[in-house]
């Protein structure tokens, strides 16, 4: 598969999905993300980070994080909910508790963190991602997933 299109999503995996958005150009991403698709596109990357969640390094963490992703068509920001707790991971698309971590960019730099394409350092570095909260957790995120590496 060779076009960025959501119809496709849920039958690929997510190292085919880190070659499709390394493959895709920020541009045609940006398009769909400010489409229509953009909901069925966040909740298909949300609704997988269960499955590739990695409880033998949570450990004993226990956190709220809030993944708040801008540039939606009106204007506004998705904001969707994760919670680690007792070696298990819940997704949730609306935000109901406060979260130990915030963390807000815009949405082709977050399918490229969650792809494994982009460099959440670099990105915090420059302006691009921004974290409120316990950083440090922020740290422990990509140990946290079971996240591609391309």
């Amino acid at each position: 598969m060779t076009e960025f299109d959501p119809a496709n999503f849920a039958s690929i995996d997510a190292k085919e999905f880190s070659k499709l958005v390394k493959t895709t150009p920020d541009s045609k991403i940006a398009e769909v993300m400010q489409g229509d698709l953009r909901g069925k596109v966040l909740d298909e990357v949300f609704n997988r980070m269960p499955t590739l969640f990695r409880p033998e390094k949570a450990g004993a963490t226990s956190a709220v994080i809030h993944w708040n992703i801008t540039g939606r068509p009106d204007g506004g920001t998705d904001t969707y909910e994760i919670v680690v707790d007792n070696g298990t991971c819940v997704v949730s698309p609306t935000a109901e508790r406060e979260p130990r971590l915030s963390l807000t960019l815009g949405p082709v730099d977050f399918l490229k963190v969650v792809a494994g394409t982009g460099n959440p350092m670099m990105m915090f570095m420059t302006g691009k991602l921004k974290a409120k909260g316990d950083l440090g957790l922020a740290a422990q995120i990509p140990n946290l997933f079971d996240i591609p590496k391309s």
